[in-house]
């Protein structure tokens, strides 16, 4: 049971990184929109950040499947299928030449991707307390069984 509890707090520290990759890079479209950055520092950025995310998000969906929990691995199987289609067909880095054509639907597209990461993190954060609450109740049990207070 203690694997399990490792497991949702790797889980909870990678669902933080990817609210926090998505955030970043929403905030730099915005600053892009608001014209505080020019293009090229902007696709630097992003790009820097994008194949991290979806290493990260892989990973945790392939966690998921190895460790049998099937709710969270079908929730985020299907971005992980988009993200490496994206990243096999070249289509995950930004242009610096159409991003300003680009921009609406790539806020749209960050802004969704922020609200699922976010969505996984409630899910995550649950799953967390009730693994804890109940290996501290086993525990609990175990010392009440034995006659040790």
């Amino acid at each position: 049971m203690a694997w399990e509890l490792f497991l949702w707090l790797l889980a909870f520290a990678a669902a933080i990184a990817l609210i926090g990759f998505s955030a970043y890079q929403l905030i730099c479209l915005s600053d892009l929109e608001f014209d505080y950055i020019n293009p090229y520092d902007l696709s630097s950025r992003i790009n820097a950040v994008v194949v991290p995310e979806f290493m990260v998000q892989g990973t945790l969906c392939i966690l998921f499947l190895l460790t049998w929990h099937w709710f969270p691995f079908l929730l985020m199987a299907p971005i992980t299928y988009y993200h490496t289609k994206l990243y096999m067909t070249r289509k995950h880095l930004i242009d610096v030449t159409e991003i300003f054509r680009l921009l609406n639907e790539e806020k749209k597209y960050r802004i969704i991707k922020l609200a699922f990461y976010c969505s996984i993190f409630i899910i995550v954060i649950y799953r967390l307390v009730t693994t804890a609450v109940l290996l501290l109740m086993e525990d609990d049990y175990r010392t009440m069984e034995s006659g040790i207070f």
